[in-house]
């Protein structure tokens, strides 16, 4: 009889989702016997963030199907087509974590453990975008090894913006997959890249249409596609769309449906080109790729856990609040009054979280 290798057996997923779908052969019928596990972030009404729950859950989902001798592929991916991840959850991270260093070092043990688990895992991890691929979101995505993106995907960081430092894979990750200038870019000034603009830079593998109108697939009406010079003389390509231009892409947009059947499809193949490999030689090879991103992750994720939970008394205290409390149109704190009041000596306190605030009142900084 076979050991069982998992950590928790038979264990039942109430936070995310943890499906095994047939694996397909070359003439597209089912394989008896082998599967590929599907690993999905079930949380569409709030872009697919991660609550402390669910990061336990994917870390057991990535060890159950490591160790399950009949999959072949995890393919990781999310509810819906708004969002693949949006990293964790603000809310939680509003109103249990702020102001908590001790929590959130606890949570930050699980999240590196999310990261640790997808490194690891034995089999073959494909990144299913279907949607957004933000902050952490970003993070657990890159950490994958494989992406396959709608061309309505969005990537990037938030960290500097909303108070914190994308030190949970970004900082790591991001150089390697993008280079430096590309990843100061994205980590220190939060551009938003769109999925062409990813594709081109080497973050993802493949992209595929997501939109139809009147039947027929559409390319992303709000994303510059064609290559050419702008009045700077530089060179754009896939970048969004501004002004009257984007106005009109929405206008095509709201005439469209969502249709993620291209995007499976390309999944698919994916995973059935890897069945058709030896699975010890992917595995070896998976590894052999991967240490390039472990070697910093490694060296790196314990000491930037150790920052994020103490930046929790500080500009993550400030930085989450806002963004939970704020209005849709302002969820940022008054950067420039931060600034002055820390120029100026003033400690981090109740009254400065209150002065930089966009509620402007104790009501949203001294719960």
């Amino acid at each position: 009889m076979l050991k069982e290798h998992t950590l928790v057996p038979d264990y039942r997923f109430e936070h995310i989702r943890y499906e095994l779908k047939s694996a397909i052969d070359p003439a597209g019928k089912p394989v008896e016997g082998l599967f590929n596990a599907w690993i999905v972030i079930d949380n569409p009404s709030q872009l697919n963030s991660y609550t402390t729950e669910a990061a336990r859950e994917i870390v057991l989902a990535f060890r159950q199907a490591s160790m399950d001798r009949s999959v072949v592929c995890v393919v990781f991916t999310a509810t819906g087509d708004r969002a693949f991840c949006t990293g964790g959850n603000t809310k939680e991270y509003a109103e249990y974590y702020a102001g908590n260093p001790q929590e959130y070092k606890q949570y930050m043990r699980l999240f590196n453990d999310m990261i640790d688990s997808i490194l690891r895992c034995d089999k073959p991890v494909i990144n299913r975008v279907n949607g957004m691929r933000i902050g952490g979101g970003q993070e657990i995505g890159m950490a994958c090894d494989f992406s396959i993106a709608t061309d309505t995907a969005r990537f990037g960081q938030a960290g500097p913006k909303h108070g914190s430092a994308p030190d949970g894979g970004s900082t790591d990750f991001l150089p390697l997959y993008v280079g430096f200038g590309h990843a100061m870019e994205s980590v220190v000034m939060c551009e938003t890249w769109s999925a062409h603009k990813a594709l081109q830079l080497g973050l993802v593998n493949e992209i595929v249409p997501a939109l139809k109108r009147d039947g027929q697939w559409i390319p992303n009406p709000l994303v510059v596609i064609d290559r050419y010079a702008d009045e700077f003389g530089q060179i754009v390509y896939g970048n969004f769309k501004r002004g009257a231009d984007a106005d009109a892409g929405k206008a095509i947009m709201a005439q469209a449906t969502s249709d993620l059947s291209a995007l499976d499809a390309a999944v698919e193949k994916l995973c059935t080109k890897m069945l058709m490999l030896m699975p010890d030689c992917v595995s070896k090879s998976v590894n052999s790729v991967r240490k390039h991103k472990q070697r910093h992750w490694d060296a790196n994720s314990i000491t930037n856990r150790e920052w994020l939970a103490l930046n929790m008394m500080t500009e993550g205290k400030a930085g989450f609040r806002a963004f939970n409390d704020g209005p849709r149109d302002k969820r940022e704190v008054d950067f420039i009054k931060l600034r002055q009041m820390l120029a100026a000596g003033h400690p981090w306190d109740d009254e400065l979280l209150r002065a930089i605030s966009p509620v402007g009142s104790a009501e949203g900084a001294a719960r």
